[in-house]
């Protein structure tokens, strides 16, 4: 009976698959996004997100646990130092997991994985939405009060256009 075997095996053994997942954290956490399989990454999400969690309290403990999962000292810096400060208020879900398509030569549904908070398009677009509203709400407001402003330079220029004018007159006298 196969009670309480849910997980994917992905057709691996199960040392190779716990040195691919090894392996594909350690590049998560190295270079916040990777492309991978949709059945990969949905297994690595499941396997380095409680790592994550692990990694918001930063003792000795914590971090032998997971070193016992990455067995990559660089990687351990890097999520206990960048990593955690990042994710430190969020109470979970500090992976993304986006399809993007299908593989050319097997069609394996692709996709890219990646940690939330280090995602710069996403938080680009939402910050440049956020302008462009409050802007919009300024330049509604800021012409009502720029326009006496503008009158005002509009007469200076007025009075100041004659005497540009007679200077060439009386040049050409």
């Amino acid at each position: 009976m196969r009670h309480n075997k849910k997980f994917n095996h992905l057709g691996r053994t199960a040392s190779h698959r716990s040195a691919m997942l090894s392996n594909m954290a350690t590049s998560l956490i190295m270079h916040k996004r990777i492309t991978t399989t949709l059945a990969k990454a949905k297994a690595l999400k499941k396997y380095v997100e409680p790592l994550i969690t692990k990694a918001k309290e930063d003792t000795t403990n914590s971090r032998r646990v997971v070193f016992s999962y990455l067995q990559n000292k660089y990687a351990i810096t890097e999520l206990f130092q960048v990593v955690s400060e990042k994710v430190g208020d969020r109470p979970g879900g500090y992976t993304r997991i986006i399809k993007t398509g299908f593989r050319a030569n097997d069609n394996a549904p692709m996709c890219f994985i990646e940690l939330v908070d280090f995602d710069e398009n996403m938080a680009k677009t939402e910050k440049k939405a956020k302008r462009t509203r409050r802007s919009s709400k300024k330049a509604a407001d800021a012409p009502v009060a720029e326009a006496p402003v503008a009158e005002a330079s509009a007469a200076e220029t007025v009075e100041e256009a004659p005497a540009t004018e007679a200077a060439p007159e009386a040049a050409a006298e």
